[in-house]
């Protein structure tokens, strides 16, 4: 038998799932002793070179109440063409088409390496993607024109079929209509007042004309010519012309006068956006990329007013509740959030501005529905511009990597129910039989509606074991869930891809030890971390560090190895030793520490990790720090104070940033230009080897990360220092008689500390 950690790692490379516990507790009772939920991070369209998707449809269960489908843990009678659902037990029949199967001639569906497959199902006319352009106008003349050029380079991006659309706005909003040749007209809406849907396709004209009745029912008209033809084109019929329209897009002509901020209808904006898909296409997909230089600043949706000074709120602000706009401007955007996701529209928010420009009260448009949040300084660096053209990268098959509309359905074997699930998604309120009462994240349903995704989406999903204690499930019995993920590819085909994986139940009075090897403590940390975060979000950060502790010191009390009250003797077995620093670095990383952050920096980041798969999310957790010396290779070191030496270069990846820091004496040599000096070739290297590296991840990552490079006693050096954790400060910097390292000034505790006291809390008689 292959050892836990394979088993994990093949079982993520296959379905693109990783559970917190491998082995399953068998009762309520015990489950919830276990401290870390049973739950698991699924990438549902994980990319798989070796998984050609089936050109038929799934074969579901016939009882209403179930609809799993066909998979290799179904028991199949051949002879009699029987298949029993492993969910509900059902006994159904194959379909004629398939009457020639056999053991040896099976569908590859019930192949068990086809626990993951995908089915391409042809139905329905193929509506071609969508994308509504929402510009704002109120820019620097530089930002505004980087700005345009990204536009235009977008549309050669974009696969010739797809339809686009532009509305633009400053203190007015303007929809343009994109079928005029010569001469260009646009709506002009003000961005003061708030407008319905209805009000809104009526004042655009795109209501439809009632159909004449016949007998109390509509005449079978032709399939109608699409009617938003005026404001969403072709890309293809239209392309020299928006081109042209964006080139002559020019700066808000309302006059700005000394310490003002430019007024900004940006909710008006999104309103009139989610108002023109919603008549045009429902239940397609469809992106609005809203880019925005500056906060909103008037109408519905404004986060601050136009004096400059007045400051935008800060954290400080809203624990004293000074933000005054702040609840209305959020209850105005989840409405236009939820009204998107309601017709399968994502919102993607591109934000460059040095000052805050309002993330906090928009996040939700992008958190539900599934869109990208990028954040930067500009549109005119380089930061930006890569990032926007990763939007519409490809993979290796020569498709875009994104993915619109879909709906993900779980289900489970009866001893199981759902517990709820933290992501990009939102709640269907799909009732059922496995469905918990205690929510943890988005709950009370087993389906979820993700209205864009891509290879790295992630979710993290909640379940519960309602096994009484007094009725044991045999030996050997193994539980299932199986992820039905419907959604419409960027080829427009809709399609299914169906995951079912089973996990062994164990008794944990018995089998302890078969439960605790085949803990997942990378997922678990990722796991804990989201309910983590997501509690952030409505509660005090205080009480979720309590909470975080509270739960670390239980499952060190059940999992440990001590002697009551002799912290000496505490042990953790190697499936557990790395969990708590995971939490450590948890507890300090800028997901739940907002100080130093403002509150968009903390929404930024908390959208991110919310939908990142497992390694990227550790990686956020715990940032990973590489060091280049002459001493040998470059080599991963510990993300501590004492890796912090003068003749190293490190390099930190925080996801967020790229830091290159040149340690003291290797500063000293650049500065004296040892690197030009024939004599010091293998120098020159050196300094290349981190840069070669950081290129590497640059050229990768999405959302691109900010890159730094500093050195020792540079200012930058800050992004290093607040990350490693402070092995050495100005406490105990003589304490220990050491050379090595720096010290770091900080009242922070270091992991040290932190073990000790998690060790006496553990194994004291008292807690």
């Amino acid at each position: 038998m292959a050892t836990y950690l394979e088993f994990i790692q093949q079982n993520e490379e296959r379905d693109g799932v990783r559970f917190s516990w491998n082995v399953w507790p068998s009762s309520r009772l015990e489950a919830t002793r276990m401290v870390v939920p049973l739950a698991c991070l699924l990438t549902p369209l994980k990319e798989r070179l070796d998984l050609p998707p089936v050109q038929y449809e799934p074969v579901l269960c016939s009882r209403p109440t179930c609809k799993a489908v066909l998979n290799p843990l179904c028991q199949v009678d051949y002879r009699a063409k029987l298949w029993a659902c492993n969910f509900c037990f059902q006994r159904n029949q194959f379909p004629p088409a398939y009457a020639g199967i056999s053991e040896v001639n099976q569908p590859a569906e019930l192949m068990p390496q086809f626990s993951t497959i995908e089915y391409i199902v042809q139905r329905g006319p193929q509506t071609p993607l969508i994308f509504l352009y929402v510009v704002d106008t109120c820019l620097e003349e530089e930002d505004l024109q980087a700005l345009k050029e990204s536009l235009q380079m977008s549309l050669s991006l974009l696969p010739p079929d797809a339809l686009v659309g532009l509305i633009t706005f400053g203190r007015m909003v303007q929809v343009h209509e994109l079928s005029c040749e010569g001469i260009s007209k646009s709506y002009v809406f003000r961005g003061t007042k708030d407008l319905t849907a209805k009000q809104i396709q009526d004042m655009l004209g795109l209501l439809r004309p009632a159909a004449p009745m016949q007998q109390g029912r509509p005449i079978q008209t032709p399939e109608q010519p699409v009617i938003s033809s005026r404001f969403l084109q072709p890309v293809h019929k239209i392309d020299m012309n928006l081109t042209d329209l964006l080139g002559e897009l020019q700066r808000d002509p309302w006059p700005v006068t000394q310490g003002k901020r430019p007024l900004r209808s940006t909710g008006v904006a999104l309103s009139i956006a989610v108002g023109l898909l919603e008549g045009t296409f429902p239940n397609t997909g469809a992106r609005i990329m809203l880019f925005t230089g500056g906060p909103p600043t008037q109408g519905p949706g404004m986060v601050v007013g136009d004096e400059l000074k007045t400051p935008i709120r800060s954290w400080h602000d809203i624990e004293k509740d000074n933000a005054r706009f702040m609840k209305k401007a959020t209850k105005h955007y989840e409405t236009l959030a939820n009204r998107s996701a309601a017709n399968g529209h994502c919102i993607d928010i591109y934000a460059c501005a040095l000052d805050q420009t309002g993330l906090l009260e928009m996040k939700c448009c992008a958190n539900i529905t599934g869109g990208h949040m990028v954040m930067g300084d500009s549109f005119n660096t380089s930061l930006f511009k890569q990032t926007f053209q990763r939007v519409f990268s490809k993979g290796y098959n020569g498709e875009f990597r994104m993915a619109f509309g879909a709906n993900l359905d779980v289900k489970t074997s009866r001893e199981l129910k759902i517990a709820g699930a933290i992501g990009p998604c939102t709640s269907l309120n799909a009732k059922g039989p496995c469905v918990s009462e205690n929510e943890l994240g988005i709950g009370g349903t087993s389906q979820w509606k993700i209205c864009s995704l891509d290879p790295s989406t992630t979710l993290a999903i909640y379940f519960e074991v309602v096994n009484q204690h007094n009725a044991p499930i045999p030996q050997g019995g193994r539980g299932a869930v199986q992820f039905v993920t419907q959604y419409q590819h960027s080829s427009t085909q809709r399609r299914i891809r169906v995951t079912t994986i089973a996990r062994n139940w164990a008794d944990a009075q018995s089998q302890l030890q078969h439960i605790e090897a085949a803990f997942d403590q990378e997922a678990a940390a990722v796991l804990m971390a989201r309910l983590g975060v997501y509690r952030a979000e409505s509660e005090e950060g205080p009480d979720v560090l309590r909470w975080l502790d509270r739960q670390l010191i239980r499952l060190c009390q059940k999992f440990g190895q001590y002697n009551k009250d002799d912290p000496n003797s505490f042990r953790l077995s190697e499936s557990f030793s790395l969990y708590p620093q995971f939490i450590f670095h948890l507890r300090r990383s800028p997901f739940l520490q907002v100080f130093n952050n403002s509150p968009d920096e903390s929404s930024y980041y908390r959208h991110h990790f919310a939908r990142q798969d497992l390694t990227q999310s550790l990686i956020m957790i715990q940032p990973i720090l590489y060091a280049y010396s002459f001493h040998g290779p470059p080599e991963p070191v510990l993300l501590d104070s004492s890796s912090i030496l003068p003749d190293r270069i490190l390099l930190m990846d925080t996801f967020f940033q790229i830091v290159i820091y040149l340690g003291e004496t290797i500063a000293q040599w650049q500065k004296a230009g040892y690197q030009d000096m024939p004599e010091y070739e293998n120098f020159k290297h050196l300094l290349q080897a981190p840069l070669d590296d950081a290129q590497e991840i640059l050229q990768t990552r999405f959302p691109m990360p900010r890159y730094i490079h500093t050195e020792h006693g540079g200012s930058q050096a800050r992004f290093l220092l607040s990350k490693v954790n402070p092995s050495q400060t100005h406490n105990n910097l003589y304490a220990w008689g050491q050379e090595s390292g720096a010290p770091i000034l900080t009242d922070d505790v270091s992991l040290q500390v932190f073990m000790d006291h998690l060790k006496k809390l553990a194994v004291s008689s008292a807690s």
